[in-house]
């Protein structure tokens, strides 16, 4: 009997996901053509993304234009050493990648996560081999309630179920109600977040003693997830990664 009722369970929900696919096919996540599968791009907005491949830095995850070697780290690595171990992100800033991260942010595109999670998965697949835990970049609760949800909260999780590993968006804290880090520079940029976070108290048992999987949707200067990460480490951290969507390059920090 259980095994006639899971058929007709399957049937139905076949059946269900068939008719679903008639009435709203899938569409390509930049531009609304019609493509085969959800979730995915048209032929036209692939060919326009710049993923972030090897070579890179091994430490920011800047593309370099040509192989170094593996060891060889960024003038930027170099200069100012970050608080975290690596930061690795899909693709450059730009066009459908930067529509994408916008759909979801602000037009509550949330059906996007999944599939942003999934690229995710690829760029950052040895991030996610080494951590214990995967915390997201965390609104200001003022910030939440006008929003309604958080984007960088959204990612990781799909990331943490995709990925089977511990997934907590309240073991990092955002204290300080922060202006919007858009249009701000450098300077400002880390002005704005410095000491506006924090791992609470009764969070730190399950952060101290743990590799942390910090997860933004972009990374712009870097000054919103290297304090995040100071304040991961501050909490007993044994070390912090970071894994966004999109990364601006500096070249590209004034589009």
């Amino acid at each position: 009997m259980k095994t006639i009722g899971a058929a007709i369970s399957h049937l139905a929900h076949s059946a269900t996901n068939g008719l679903f696919g008639l009435l709203f096919p899938p569409v390509c996540a930049g531009c609304d053509k019609h493509v085969a599968e959800p979730g995915s791009l048209c032929g036209q907005c692939w060919s326009k993304v710049r993923f972030i491949e090897k070579p890179y830095c091994p430490v920011l995850g800047i593309p370099f234009s040509h192989d170094l070697g593996a060891e060889i780290l960024s003038a930027e690595a170099i200069a100012e050493p970050p608080p975290f171990r690596r930061a690795r992100s899909v693709a450059v800033h730009e066009g459908v990648i930067r529509d994408l991260v916008h759909r979801l942010k602000y037009n509550d595109r949330t059906d996007l996560g999944p599939w942003m999670a999934r690229w995710m998965v690829r760029a950052g697949g040895e991030l996610l081999d080494d951590c214990d835990i995967i915390v997201p970049v965390p609104l200001h609760a003022r910030r939440f309630w006008f929003r309604r949800f958080n984007q960088s909260a959204e990612l990781a999780r799909h990331l943490a179920r995709s990925s089977g590993k511990a997934f907590d968006p309240d073991a990092l804290k955002r204290i300080k109600q922060t202006k919007q880090q858009v249009g701000l520079g450098l300077n400002e940029r880390v002005a704005n977040v410095r000491g506006a976070f924090k791992v609470p108290v009764t969070q730190e048992i399950k952060v101290r003693g743990r590799n942390v999987l910090l997860i933004d949707d972009v990374y712009t200067t870097g000054a919103t997830v290297k304090a995040a990460a100071r304040a991961l480490l501050r909490g007993g951290a044994v070390s912090v990664d970071v894994l966004t969507f999109g990364r601006v390059l500096s070249k590209e920090l004034s589009l």
